[in-house]
């Protein structure tokens, strides 16, 4: 921690001293945290016509959208604060889960996952502040599959479809990367920066070049039509630097856009609802220890995310009527908000040691000369410049019922092991995955800051489902989160399946060129199994269990015949008007890959949609 934060402070020291040294940087442009920022300086109205809460990628893009029609007043609250420099440094997503950028969620106790953890129980990051998970995640940019599109629209939401979200992809985005600004599939000129990172390890290579003896290729994981293969990761960077949907969506129009008012630290604590007409008319928010409430003259969407979306709906008298009697909470309308939530679950512990130094990442040593480190991100260039984890992989397993060209199973590829991945061995990264100390140091004593590379194995369509609820009727408890991971199906048995193949995959000689092996300490509780066989595999994922920030699901759109949707395909709540929610919570089903980039899509489309009705 001592190094990190060495390098941190040289990397500030360095930026305030741009204005007289950095006309010869080119490019380079100051991050405009450094400027004064427009969004601290506004007042609060009483009433605005839009009323948006959280300024994730779903809120961000919607309050873009909806601003640019001036005669509308739109008000969007964040309970976070603005993003800083360390949210510039895409290596910083996992020592940022232990700051106020994340909520710091925890599961219940798990039935089939989570055991070797503390208290059995997962951490669950989720963003807070401007720019919301965007903030804390590695950012990767998949959109997934065409057919997880497809099958929202065969389920009656109409306007759902892959080809009828397309634009909407496209609409966000600024691809820079130099093979792929020419396709059909990207757009050009978008709010957001889609690009490679600058650095890429050695070992990186290996991985690409492993592809070809597995009989797959190297694509763009986001052509509709290539969506098996290898790649390296497109991700939502420039210049080096991570691009948050803050960044993107709010700070540039803020600035010329009055209609657009952006207040940081404050917490909504519920949705007023008239209760004789069912109509949302304005919301109740905490700043600064003071309680108050705006009105919204057209409607209040919601945009805080699969736990706090539902969590808001139930405070406000929308969801299970039982469950909300039970904590006392007056029902405005009976649905089944928090239900259905859904997860990519993965294994992040496949480590593999290789005999080759200065192939993969080792912060204790990339660390040693600090000044030069922030010099050269300053620049755009080096490791600082890394998101962490470089390369894709899809693969179908043979458990996959999917159609073809439908993969099950997504490769992480992270050129560092959890060993190695922080200069004090692996503190941060096993603390952010909730690891004690005793399984880690029983395990991952081998691998601890030696040269090594990971492959994180993702189930990409779980079966199993969890649930949202209230601990009680007070807005300022967490709420209870129970993941129910590898509870239902065949879920457990594919994952197994993709760690074997990872694990198949070491032995390619691309890989085998550094002598790449696979360290064989068993994980506490499953020492009676034979290591490497199936009953081993599912014994340590079960123990060692990690979720993907991508929860979703929450607040189900579906049709009207379908009652355990929340909001219609227009993503309008049932049984309450002028009250909508645009975020990820709102889908059937998961996709087949990290949600940030239909989190943006969707913020894209819900933007549109309140557009068509009020203009």
């Amino acid at each position: 921690m001592r190094d990190f934060s060495v390098f941190l402070a040289c990397v500030l020291v360095q930026v305030i001293q741009l204005p007289s040294w950095s006309q010869g940087l080119g490019n380079f442009e100051p991050p405009v945290f450094f400027r004064e920022d427009p969004l601290n300086f506004l007042p609060i109205f009483p009433e605005y016509d839009f009323i948006i809460v959280g300024a994730g990628p779903g809120g961000s893009v919607v309050a873009n959208r909806l601003s640019e029609i001036p005669e509308w007043k739109i008000l969007l609250l964040e309970a976070g604060q603005a993003e800083g420099l360390p949210n510039l440094i895409t290596a910083t997503a996992h020592y940022l889960q232990f700051t106020n950028y994340n909520w710091n969620y925890r599961t219940e106790v798990e039935p089939a996952a989570c055991m070797g953890l503390v208290g059995r129980r997962c951490a669950w990051p989720a963003g807070k502040g401007v720019g919301g998970s965007s903030l804390i995640n590695n950012n990767i940019y998949t959109r997934g599959n065409p057919d997880d599109f497809d099958r929202w629209a065969q389920a009656g939401n109409e306007g759902w479809s892959y080809n009828d979200l397309l634009p909407y992809f496209k609409k966000s985005e600024n691809i820079g990367i130099k093979e792929l600004k020419n396709s059909t599939w990207h757009g050009r000129g978008g709010p957001l920066s889609i690009n490679y990172a600058p650095f890429k390890s050695r070992v990186m290579d290996r991985f690409l070049e492993s592809a070809a003896e597995v009989n797959l290729p190297l694509v763009d994981y986001n052509n509709p039509y290539s969506n098996i293969g290898f790649s390296r990761i497109q991700g939502t960077v420039r210049g080096g630097r991570k691009v948050s949907a803050g960044e993107a969506f709010l700070r540039r129009p803020s600035n010329s856009r009055p209609n657009l008012h952006v207040v940081q630290m404050a917490r909504v604590t519920r949705v007023l609802i008239d209760p004789k007409t069912k109509s949302a008319y304005g919301v109740e928010f905490v700043k600064n220890r003071r309680t108050r409430i705006v009105r919204a003259r057209k409607e209040v969407v919601l945009s805080a995310g699969a736990f706090n979306s539902p969590q808001l709906l139930m405070l406000s008298g929308i969801g299970p009527a039982e469950h909300l009697q039970k904590h006392g909470i007056e029902v405005v309308s009976d649905l089944r908000v928090g239900d259905n939530l859904q997860e990519h679950p993965a294994f992040a512990t496949l480590g593999f040691a290789v005999n080759e130094t200065g192939v993969a990442l080792i912060s204790q040593r990339l660390l040693r000369d600090p000044i030069n480190t922030s010099v050269q991100w300053l620049l755009g260039t080096g490791w600082g410049t890394t998101m962490g984890c470089e390369g894709l992989g899809y693969v179908r397993t043979k458990y996959n019922t999917f159609p073809p060209g439908v993969p099950d199973i997504e490769y992480i590829f992270v050129p560092a092991s959890l060993g190695s991945e922080a200069g004090d061995g692996g503190s941060i990264l096993r603390k952010s995955m909730n690891i004690p100390d005793e399984v880690y140091n029983a395990v991952f004593t081998d691998l601890m800051n030696v040269e090594a590379w990971s492959i994180w194995p993702m189930l990409m369509y779980p079966e199993s489902r969890g649930q949202v609820r209230l601990q009680s009727k007070n807005p300022w408890r967490a709420p209870v989160i129970r993941a129910n991971f590898f509870t239902r199906g065949k879920d457990l048995a594919t994952i197994v399946e993709g760690i074997k193949m990872a694990v198949d995959l070491a032995g390619t000689q691309a890989f085998q060129r550094y002598g790449s092996r696979l360290q064989i300490r068993p994980i506490p509780g499953c020492e009676h199994l034979i290591y490497g066989s199936d009953p081993y595999w599912a014994c340590a994922v079960q123990h060692l269990t990690m979720q993907m920030h991508h929860q979703c699901c929450t607040n189900k759109m579906g049709p009207p015949w379908d009652r355990s949707s929340v909001v219609n395909p227009r993503l309008q709540v049932y049984g309450v008007s002028r009250l909508r929610v645009v975020d990820c919570s709102i889908m059937p089903t998961i996709t087949g890959g990290h949600t940030v980039a239909p989190a943006y899509m969707i913020g894209e489309k819900g933007a549109d949609i309140i557009k068509q009705d009020w203009l």
